[in-house]
């Protein structure tokens, strides 16, 4: 036999072993969803309807001393659930967060923190006009309820009181302490809210078995190859950081221009950071996202994912495509302010452009400086954290084998059966980050349908969420405290 045919054969063979090794892994690689009876929907109210719809009604946008949104808010939710305020009177914190502490059976037992909070962002101004409904209306229209906050976040703390309230109804008591902590000022930050809640806490010696706020969603036609509806369940949140990027020159009159001006570096600078993102990595938490999902996923796809030692490369090169799923990927950077120059006919001393950055995992501030100063090269500019800006780090990974996250798997899978959940990455920031310290594990999640056209709805235009999503909503709140009551901690 001559050499090239022995050449071809050991390379078919070699071909073929690959074939094989896909295919097993292919086929050898499990469904992670649990498996669990159906059980039947309970029965909700529509005057939990309005409940939410005046909730929304009070533009609870900036809390100051004097803020009757908030206050008008309150009285709302005292009237609305008589039981919880009657059993479980609110403490009030920093004159508008509430905590409320629901005593467990077992006082030994770790108890758990719901979160939710009472702000919501402004209405872009000039933007009215693109909402079909006032954005402060609360309307009830076309199988929605309507408004800033249906999903960011008053559903989610009416349908947390909604399901606390119908569980004293019923005479249900808790094994283990039930805190329900609801923060005043999570859209710009917390630090009035929820960090004075958990210094409350932490001051009182509490620890936590878990926590869960908002976070991830169940989505509908956004991850690629999954048919079903996919419950991500935030199980890590990125950092957060702001740098600035600034540039000093002479100045002087247009008419004598240097051959490049303060805005020109710094526009160049901007352009090296934005077409030199940090490194892409499937590590961490996308790829337990991508061991639940892959098993789940079409053929090819599922082949893909089960063979990562040698798909990722495309894998990564398909992910990168999106911006929403780019961003599981690496340290996002975005340019968000820029400024330079006073009038039209003077050349600027000053120039400076601000770049805020979601930190992934394993990232942080320092690493994010040492990237950009590398792109950039340029010794002319400045590079440091944004003044007056906090910064944060990536939390730590919560974990997916504990009786907590099962009971969450658990309670999606009996309330929406034909929902896929898988742990995931939150790219924003949350009210979480400040009860880290209280619990080892920290989770993000809601259980509302998204569409992929209502992602941008969320802090946007047309704000609004589903009946049948806020009734599972409720439904699944009522499910996880009983489940996690019957289950052991």
């Amino acid at each position: 036999m001559t050499q090239p045919k022995k050449f071809l054969l050991s390379l078919l063979a070699l071909f073929t072993v690959l074939l094989v090794v896909i295919l097993i892994r292919t086929l050898a690689t499990p469904s992670l969803q649990l498996s669990v009876p159906s059980i039947a929907p309970l029965p909700i109210d529509d005057s939990a309807l309005e409940r939410l719809a005046v909730s929304i009604r009070f533009p609870t946008i900036n809390a100051t001393s004097k803020a009757p949104p908030f206050q008008d808010l309150r009285r709302h939710l005292e009237t609305s659930f008589p039981l919880i305020h009657k059993l479980l009177p609110p403490e009030i914190v920093s004159a508008h967060s509430l905590l409320f502490t629901w005593p467990g059976k077992t006082p030994s037992a770790p108890p758990i923190l719901l979160l939710a909070h009472l702000d919501v962002v402004p209405v872009e101004p000039r933007t009215e006009t693109a909402w079909k409904h006032p954005p402060f209306s609360g309307a009830i229209a076309d199988g929605f309820i309507c408004g800033r906050g249906a999903l960011d976040d008053k559903a989610g703390l009416l349908a947390i009181l909604e399901a606390v309230e119908t569980l004293l109804t019923s005479g249900f008591q808790p094994t283990q302490t039930i805190y329900l902590a609801f923060g005043h000022d999570e859209e710009t930050g917390g630090s009035s809210g929820a960090s004075q809640i958990a210094a409350l806490l932490r001051s009182r010696g509490v620890t936590l078995r878990y926590v869960l706020d908002e976070g991830s969603a169940i989505t509908h036609g956004i991850v690629p190859g999954v048919a079903p509806p996919v419950a991500l369940i935030g199980v890590a949140e990125k950092g957060y950081a702001s740098i600035q990027l600034s540039v000093t020159t002479p100045g002087g009159h247009s008419s004598m221009p240097p051959p490049e001006t303060a805005i020109g570096i710094l526009a160049a600078a901007v352009l090296a950071v934005e077409t030199q993102p940090m490194p892409f990595s499937l590590n961490g938490t996308p790829n337990l996202m991508f061991d639940h999902l892959g098993p789940e996923m079409s053929l090819t796809l599922r082949t893909a994912m089960a063979n990562r030692w040698l798909f990722a490369p495309l894998i990564k090169r398909r992910l990168e495509a999106s911006p929403a799923t780019a961003a599981l990927l690496h340290t996002t950077t975005a340019l968000t302010m820029f400024k330079g120059g006073v009038q039209d006919n003077v050349l600027p001393s000053k120039a400076s452009a601000v770049i805020n950055a979601r930190l992934n995992q394993g990232d942080s501030l320092d690493s994010l400086l040492t990237h950009t100063r590398k792109v950039v090269n340029d010794k002319r500019v400045t590079i440091q954290p944004l003044p007056n800006s906090p910064s944060k780090s990536p939390s730590p990974e919560s974990s997916t084998r504990s009786q907590a996250y099962k009971t969450i798997e658990r309670t999606i899978r009996e309330v929406i059966p034909e929902a896929i959940a898988a742990p995931s990455l939150i790219l924003a920031g949350t009210d979480s980050h400040h009860y880290q310290s209280l619990a080892d594990d920290v989770y993000r999640f809601r259980p509302f349908l998204l569409e992929s056209d209502d992602v941008n709805r969320i802090h946007g235009a047309n704000e609004r969420i589903s009946i049948t999503a806020y009734k599972n909503l409720i439904r699944f709140y009522v499910r996880l405290l009983t489940n996690d009551s019957t289950t052991p901690n």
